[in-house]
């Protein structure tokens, strides 16, 4: 029950997006079980205890560290909403910390290479589902949108006249994206090309299927993943991966880190300085191959 009221209070409070959602569910079902099984006790009665063994029940399932310090911040905001409901009186995160994550820089592709495949005429024709692909991978390099943002886009979100784009990120907060004149002449003649299909299923959504239908989560990746084989044979091929490049080749450019993390809709400036990284090993590179005392 409090389980239900809490999702409800991420809903409509927190404003959470529905695949959040649907993880802090997962999260606190797994756990319910854990306890149930091990202890027979409900979540209410949860001691920071038990939550160190469901870290070590974790951690024997080799669920990654990443993965675990997940499930326990679905804990820490949820057994803070008991507080706040005066269910519990005292909080059994309070003592629990999470494993330390170790480091990964972002993953990215050269833009010069998403140049190559972009351009070219023999990966891409002139039919539906390739005109569709194309502004797909186009989309999600040229703005940095999210796979949830870009789902979410709907025809009228477009602003030909300004060049921009308006996209709805977590939490439902609103951002303005600007767009490039190459992407915004793909996206007049998609629109235009879609109309022509005719499609039974009438739908907003910018992206559809072949069939018109409104796209989903494994579609755009199935197309990304698709694509993105021509041009690198790195094992990490996700849409995430065209925001992380469009990110890492903006500050390559010299962009300010604080327009960078407007533009990608960070709410900090420290989920922004990780793609800093990633352009210091950019010119620690240029500095071997250029430099007589590299």
């Amino acid at each position: 029950m409090m389980v239900e009221q809490f999702l409800t209070y991420l809903q409509h409070e927190k404003r959470y997006s529905s695949h959040t959602i649907q993880s802090y569910g997962t999260d606190l079902l797994q756990f319910g079980d854990f306890m149930l099984k091990t202890f027979e006790l409900p979540l209410t009665e949860v001691k920071y205890v038990h939550v160190r063994d469901f870290m070590v029940y974790l951690m024997d399932q080799e669920v990654s560290a990443s993965s675990v310090g997940r499930k326990l911040s679905t804990l820490r905001s949820f057994y803070k909403f008991l507080l706040r409901e005066n269910v519990l009186l005292v909080n059994p995160m309070r003592l629990v910390k999470a494993p330390r994550v170790p480091k990964k820089l972002p993953v990215f592709v050269d833009d010069a290479k998403l140049d190559l495949l972009l351009d070219s005429e023999e990966i891409f024709d002139s039919s539906f589902p390739s005109v569709r692909d194309r502004l797909i991978i186009e989309t999600l390099f040229g703005t940095g949108i999210r796979l949830a943002e870009l789902l979410a886009l709907k025809d009228t979100d477009v602003n030909f006249y300004d060049s921009t784009i308006r996209v709805l990120g977590k939490r439902n907060k609103e951002r303005i994206i600007p767009i490039g004149k190459i992407l915004s002449d793909q996206l007049k003649a998609y629109i235009a090309l879609k109309t022509l299909q005719n499609f039974d299923n009438k739908t907003q959504g910018l992206i559809v299927t072949n069939k018109g239908a409104e796209a989903y989560p494994e579609f755009i990746r199935r197309i990304v993943q698709h694509y993105l084989t021509y041009i690198s044979t790195q094992d990490k091929k996700s849409p995430h991966v065209l925001r992380h490049s469009y990110a890492t080749s903006l500050l390559n450019r010299g962009a300010d880190l604080n327009a960078i993390k407007e533009l990608l809709g960070h709410a900090s400036l420290a989920a922004t300085q990780v793609y800093t990284h990633n352009s210091v090993e950019r010119l620690k590179t240029i500095y071997k191959q250029a430099h007589p005392k590299a």
